[in-house]
């Protein structure tokens, strides 16, 4: 199995390790490159910078996506390992490449998203000192080579000890380690949001409006009512068809149609631009895998005001 180690930045880990958040954007400060080193599920570990030669955590990749800062601070907030946008976007500038454009606010960078992560406290830090060479992000192991299983039994050792510290996450972490084939780690808010804007091409799947500050991604079961993260239980709103949406007054059919209640005109006297779309497909993504699940639109439909 394979698995990767990253440089880490000391104060980013030591802010999330303070937290204990469910999930984390382990951001690339440019967004001009792609990250395929691991498939869904493949553990990333937190290495420190040089001299501090250590793996002090990790957490479970799900997906990488380039976006413009503000879009993953609004999915991740704090989860940047930053306590606001001013101090994230400061971390961000001090390590991006001298001819990168940071005039704008919203540049792009590379998000790495990691679900599950864990910490370990200092006196369970592994010491790695095999690295030679420059090497700058991190590098790839994989079980199958000797100093990969190595490392990999060490920190399934790490992660075994039952400390009473550590969250459920731990747990959650532990198990999946044990697994010859891991599967995609359940999603938190952050990559639900970001997976969902992206398969959706940062447009409204229903008003097509591509200005990103009032899109959401909208839950069709809301996770309050046994709904998850799954992309497949996600759509892309403009946030007025989202609120209208979440209330019953707008739904979408099974086979990818829109119903608008006739309540909307009833009760407020308005609603043209809505009803336009009245029967009309929604805009899907690409990928089959990502589209909203017949079932939750079942149960859409049934709280559906017709």
């Amino acid at each position: 199995m394979r698995f990767y180690v990253a440089i880490t930045d000391d104060n980013w880990f030591a802010y999330l390790a303070a937290k204990q958040p469910d999930e984390i954007n382990f951001w690339r400060p440019s967004g001009n490159k792609t990250f395929r080193v691991l498939s869904p599920g493949e553990p990333l570990l937190f290495k420190l910078h040089s001299p501090r030669n250590f793996i002090v955590g990790g957490g479970f990749f799900s997906s990488y996506n380039t976006v413009p800062l503000s879009l993953a601070w609004d999915a991740f907030g704090d989860k940047n390992g930053a306590p606001t946008f001013e101090k994230m976007r400061e971390l961000i500038v001090r390590r991006r490449a001298s001819q990168d454009d940071v005039s704008g606010e919203d540049f792009t960078i590379g998000c790495i998203m990691l679900q599950q992560p864990f910490f370990f406290k200092e006196d369970d830090w592994i010491p790695i000192s095999t690295w030679k060479g420059p090497i700058v992000q991190g590098k790839p192991y994989n079980t199958d080579d000797f100093e990969g299983q190595s490392i990999w039994q060490t920190v399934q050792a790490r992660l075994a000890r039952p400390i009473p510290e550590f969250d459920e996450s731990v747990e959650i972490a532990t198990r999946r380690f044990g697994k010859p084939q891991l599967q995609l780690p359940r999603l938190g808010q952050g990559a639900f949001r970001i997976i969902v804007a992206d398969s959706y091409q940062r447009r409204c799947a229903l008003s097509s409006s591509h200005i990103m500050h009032i899109l959401d991604a909208a839950h069709i079961r809301p996770y309050a009512e046994e709904g998850t993260h799954s992309p497949t239980n996600g759509l892309l709103l403009r946030q007025d068809v989202h609120t209208l949406f979440d209330r019953g007054y707008i739904t979408v059919t099974p086979d990818y149609k829109i119903k608008v209640s006739k309540r909307i005109r009833e009760e407020f006297n308005n609603g043209d631009e809505y009803y336009a779309w009245e029967g009309k497909p929604i805009h899907l993504p690409e990928l089959e895998q990502l589209r909203p699940a017949r079932e939750a639109l079942i149960w859409h439909n049934e709280r559906f005001k017709g």
